[in-house]
């Protein structure tokens, strides 16, 4: 009977224990050349501020995703090279939309509360593997150094999927080249937009796929809302010039009002 890799030893675990670097001790702090505008951004940039050096993908659906750690963001890039900076005010409206999970292929993880180590694949699925054997059919020889501790508190980030039972059933190569970005891997899709004015909403009656986003903008000169008729969300109160977005992920239509202008009133159907 093959032996599971839940009981490895330390001294091989080990090898794939580094410690991990603050991966805004890896950003480059020299001051920007210059600042880009939150609207000439494009799906895929990756962003900082001026303050802090956290870097975060910037999404098709206009959220922020944060890198847990220098880890994972080095599964994805080589370097720092195409990080645009933005003013921190304008990096304040953008909102995250979650954590960037290891690129799928290209390691192995665990997590430090259990010995138990997984694949990763496509949005964040991990699977089990059921032994050294399996290990080195998948990551070669060295399959034991290519295996990084993912912190307890980002294990949530990732799906459990069934553990495997032979090598072929996961394939490093094709997953990784399936991965080919972070939209990708995410299956993020681009936000729906609507604009209000001091009398209304661009659409009042807007359908949207199940998992789209839409994304409020105030381009009146009035404090709106778009608040839902039940309580159940809202945008808060948006100054001109802001936005604020929100996924709708169940069907079902979602009345709304601006609890500034009771005459201004609007309805996503989501199918």
């Amino acid at each position: 009977m093959t032996k599971r890799l839940s009981f490895l030893s330390v001294s091989l675990l080990a090898i794939a224990m580094v410690s991990s670097v603050v991966l805004s001790g890896l950003v480059p702090t020299a001051g920007a050349t210059s600042l880009t505008d939150p609207e000439d951004l494009e799906p895929g940039d990756l962003i900082r501020g001026e303050t802090f050096s956290a870097v975060y993908y910037y999404g098709e659906d206009g959220f922020r995703y944060v890198f847990p750690n220098s880890k994972t963001y080095f599964t994805w890039y080589e370097d720092f090279d195409d990080v645009v900076w933005l003013s921190d005010s304008d990096m304040s409206t953008i909102q995250i939309g979650g954590n960037v999970t290891y690129k799928p292929g290209v390691k192995m993880i665990k997590i430090n509360s259990d010995p138990t180590v997984y694949v990763v694949g496509m949005g964040g699925e991990i699977q089990g593997i059921p032994s050294e054997e399996v290990a080195e059919a998948l990551y070669g020889s060295t399959w034991n150094q290519q295996i990084d501790d993912v912190p307890d508190g980002f294990f949530s980030n990732y799906t459990m999927g069934s553990d495997l039972e032979f090598a072929s059933q996961f394939d490093p190569d094709a997953e990784e080249a399936e991965a080919d970005s972070i939209n990708d891997d995410k299956a993020l899709q681009p936000y729906v937009t609507i604009t209000i004015t001091d009398n209304e909403y661009s659409d009042e009656n807007l359908t949207v796929e199940a998992g789209t986003a839409v994304r409020f903008v105030n381009e009146g000169s009035s404090n709106h809302t778009a608040s839902a008729d039940d309580g159940s969300w809202g945008t808060g109160t948006l100054a001109s010039g802001k936005n604020f977005s929100r996924y709708f992920d169940e069907e079902g239509d979602y009345d709304f009002h601006c609890k500034y202008h009771s005459s201004m009133t609007g309805t996503i159907t989501v199918e």
